[in-house]
């Protein structure tokens, strides 16, 4: 029997054939892997990296190509070649101009304002200013310029129609309803069908002019025109010299009594030059200078 040793036990002895353990791996990431993937969760930061990149990536590479002034005028020329391309396409081009509305005279200044060389692109037609151009001219009341099928420019017009004569000190000019001018007019003999207004102010006036002449037709062949005076009333201009001098207020009224005195008692076929209705309550006749001397002697003959 061995004796009990009391030392420190021995440690055992390794099996030989048992594999040498290494430190433990923590499962944990790391303080960098940990940072990356909560940056890579944060939306705005994916966006960045999936769109901003690239998109940073493609503008450096386009800043750097477009930085050569060979390359810009390349791609300039490139871009006007396609586009001429296209606009020149038969589809596209405009063969003539079609002015609709519009009379011999007025057909022909508008052909002579847009000299336009045909056949053009409809790319190359400036049609707004085309028709401010048209636009512009006295005659023209209302333009619309299109581009139909078939390559046809149509320049669709209305013109004004010329009411009245207005007598300046300058010239003859014709004017419409709302008297805008329409145009000059060189012999009176030219429109003798339209009536003739004088004075300062009568193309502002027109409307109540036409009432008159309206007013006054059993005046009609008589009727050289109104002339208006002080830029407030008229005065109708008969054949023989003779007046009718009307209100500033409510004209057409005292031209009806006028002329119901003339049908009554043929007022205007007596040797009278005026007659002064701007008081319509008070109307004044005036009588031809041999209508006076016979006046005169009627009265002395009375008197003796």
């Amino acid at each position: 029997m061995q004796p009990l040793s009391l030392g420190p036990a021995s440690a055992p002895t390794p099996h030989p054939e048992a594999p040498a353990r290494g430190p433990r791996r923590d499962p944990a990431p790391s303080r960098l892997t940990y940072r990356v993937h909560r940056m890579w969760l944060t939306p705005l930061y994916r966006a960045l990296l999936r769109v901003g990149l690239p998109t940073f990536v493609i503008l450096t590479a386009a800043g750097w190509f477009l930085s050569d002034p060979a390359n810009r005028l390349a791609i300039s020329d490139k871009v006007a070649e396609i586009r001429r391309s296209v606009e020149t396409r038969p589809e596209f081009m405009v063969k003539l101009m079609a002015v609709d509305g519009a009379s011999p005279v007025v057909d022909a200044a508008i052909r002579a304002l847009l000299p336009v060389e045909f056949p053009v692109s409809s790319f190359d037609l400036d049609l707004p200013a085309m028709q401010a151009k048209v636009a512009a001219l006295d005659v023209i009341a209302a333009v619309d310029i299109v581009i139909r099928p078939g390559g046809v420019m149509a320049v669709r017009v209305t013109e004004r129609q010329p009411v009245a004569v207005w007598r300046t000190r300058e010239a003859l000019e014709l004017i419409d309803a709302t008297g805008h001018r329409v145009a000059s007019l060189a012999d009176r003999a030219a429109r003798s069908d339209l009536p003739v207004v004088a004075g300062r102010g009568a193309d502002q006036s027109v409307p109540e002019a036409l009432a008159l002449i309206r007013a006054a037709t059993p005046l009609a062949d008589r009727i050289r025109g109104l002339v208006r005076v002080s830029e407030r009333r008229w005065d109708m201009v008969l054949d023989h010299g003779q007046r009718i001098l009307l209100p500033e207020a409510d004209p057409v009224a005292a031209l009806e009594q006028v002329l119901a005195l003339d049908q009554a008692q043929d007022l205007m076929s007596r040797n009278v030059t005026h007659v002064d209705m701007r008081n319509p309550l008070r109307p004044t006749l005036r009588l031809a200078p041999p209508a006076v001397a016979e006046l005169r002697r009627i009265r002395s003959l009375s008197l003796e």
